[in-house]
């Protein structure tokens, strides 16, 4: 569409919790009205990029809606094999975590005092045969519709390594993936990676330096606060697991807000002071799921997350699409500077 509007998406990671993302995506490439010029992602971000960009180099918005779609599905029949499953009563009540699964619990339990190269020697991964199948790095890489940056941790330094399309791999993707406790480091070139949300959950920097779009879409799938205090073991858990996947975030932001704050204040104009933000946040959505439920790969689970995601990117776009271009819609002073 020659007048539409252009934007950046900034994809956090969250394991089945992507499914919301899926959502988000979907009906923004449903939109005519937007063009997606790149999109930064962590873990399962980075995999709704990377199919997404696989898609288009092979047809259009609705190539990209069907492959995310068809991957999706295929991590949740890869998750029928899983003995990581709800139990009986959960299912009759409805809830879709994980926590009272036998399957969930001897693995948490053994990822705690077992090493996944003790664990796991031969490194099975079903989710890198899901990717390898669904994804051909060859057409990501050639992809000229969008720019795409993953985010991976490096174990060695501790640093940040954002991967760029023309670089993808099916390496990089699982790198950025990579939960310790659960997977062996993937090597790359010879250094080790973890998965990116410790330094990277996502990364924006690439956006605003590589890219031309001034708005950026965050996609915030990890609540930031909560009103109650976590008492259970898991409850703790799980609180913790949030705050440890949007540190890097909210320290970015916090570092982009004070150098918008002191450009504006020298009236230079840069690619960080024109940079507009937007947030499409599932923190009320998924605040009642607990951290099993980013493993719960059941396909009802996750189309109930993509309608989730569906409507509130549905809602943002009634009420903030003028502003896009215009202004910013998220107040990042208030949202991530703030006590």
């Amino acid at each position: 569409m020659a007048n539409a509007k252009t934007l950046d998406l900034a994809l956090q990671g969250g394991g089945a919790h992507g499914g919301y993302t899926w959502g988000v995506i979907d009906r923004l490439l449903e939109d005519d009205r937007i063009e997606i010029e790149g999109i930064s992602g962590t873990s399962a971000g980075a995999m709704n990029g990377v199919v997404m960009a696989d898609a288009l180099t092979r047809g259009n918005k609705e190539t990209a809606r069907q492959a995310l779609r068809d991957f999706w599905q295929a991590v949740s029949r890869a998750g029928m094999a899983s003995p990581i499953r709800r139990s009986p009563l959960d299912i009759l009540t409805g809830n879709w975590s994980l926590d009272q699964s036998p399957g969930y619990v001897a693995m948490d339990l053994m990822s705690r005092l077992v090493s996944p190269y003790q664990l796991n020697p031969l490194n099975l991964n079903p989710l890198r045969t899901i990717v390898d199948e669904h994804i051909d790095f060859d057409r990501v890489r050639r992809c000229d519709q969008l720019k795409l940056f993953v985010a991976a941790t490096n174990v060695r330094t501790g640093k940040q390594r954002v991967f760029r399309r023309e670089e993808m791999t099916l390496d990089a993707v699982m790198a950025s993936a990579c939960l310790p406790f659960v997977f062996q480091a993937v090597e790359i070139d010879g250094e080790a990676y973890w998965d990116g949300g410790y330094m990277g959950n996502p990364a924006l920097f690439p956006l605003m330096e590589e890219c031309g779009a001034r708005d950026i879409m965050l996609v915030q799938i990890n609540p930031i606060s909560r009103d109650t205090l976590p008492t259970t073991a898991s409850a703790i858990m799980n609180r913790l697991n949030e705050i440890t996947f949007n540190a890097a975030l909210i320290k970015e932001i916090r570092m982009i807000a004070l150098l918008k704050h002191a450009l504006n204040e020298q009236g230079i104009e840069n690619c960080y002071q024109q940079a507009l933000f937007h947030r499409i946040s599932g923190e009320q959505a998924l605040e009642d799921l607990s951290v099993s439920s980013k493993m719960n790969a059941e396909w009802p689970f996750l189309c109930h997350l993509f309608e989730l995601g569906r409507a509130a990117a549905d809602r943002w776009l009634d009420e903030n699409f003028d502003a896009l271009g215009e202004r910013s819609t998220l107040d990042i002073d208030t949202v991530y500077m703030n006590e």
